[in-house]
């Protein structure tokens, strides 16, 4: 069995990896995304949408290996494992999001959104962090397009006021209480929850590790 390491708080990709049979040992990276952002537009310029998640995702998983390489962690933690980051933003109209920064910032964005349709792409990076591994680190992007419903005001308002688009990069979930609000999807469904199964499948063979030896979660 092979052990994967989450470098993310999100619930929704943990339950996305729990309901594939994967129990990751979930370790925060606390990356300040923004100062990561900042000096790599310092560097670079400008960033593509799918370049953002790339490396925020890499600044994830680097900093969790790191920090599994110097013993900072707690000491159930595993030393001998698979280490990923994710990072998700959506690009609309020319603009690349991630989190709203308050209510009224979900509002707007929704009632730009409605009726129209956005790309979401998530990125993934990987660290093969095995003691007999291939000591990998490499990384990859999947996007998914996302057409929204043309809802209404009232209905933006009661969403915005349960506090969930706060929570996640482009302000709706299809895995929560704005699956209704969402018309359609072209791509993996999975991407746009924040990790994309089939591409992390396809990643870690690359490795040598097919995704059956990360099943470690009861069924049934």
């Amino acid at each position: 069995m092979t052990q994967l390491v989450l470098a993310s708080q999100s619930p929704a990709r943990l339950a996305t990896l729990r309901s594939a049979g994967v129990e990751p040992y979930v370790l925060v990276s606390e990356v300040d995304e923004g100062a990561a952002l900042a000096a790599a537009r310092e560097a670079h310029g400008d960033l593509a949408p799918e370049d953002v998640a790339l490396l925020l995702a890499n600044a994830k998983c680097q900093a969790v290996a790191s920090r599994l390489a110097a013993s900072e962690v707690p000491d159930d933690a595993p030393d001998d494992a698979l280490v990923l980051g994710c990072d998700s933003v959506l690009e609309f109209d020319g603009q690349t999001l991630g989190k709203p920064l308050h209510a009224d910032d979900a509002t707007a964005r929704w009632r730009a959104m409605r009726g129209k349709s956005a790309t979401l792409y998530t990125g993934h990076w990987v660290i093969d962090d095995r003691a007999d591994g291939t000591g990998a680190t490499f990384g990859a992007v999947s996007g998914t397009e996302v057409h929204f419903a043309e809802i209404t005001d009232a209905e933006i308002e009661a969403y915005v006021a349960t506090g969930e688009p706060l929570l996640v990069a482009g302000a709706f979930t299809i895995d929560g209480l704005a699956g209704p609000y969402i018309e359609r999807i072209e791509g993996d469904p999975h991407t746009v929850v924040g990790i994309g199964l089939p591409l992390l499948r396809e990643m870690f063979a690359e490795i040598g590790v097919e995704w059956h030896t990360l099943w470690n979660r009861p069924r049934g």
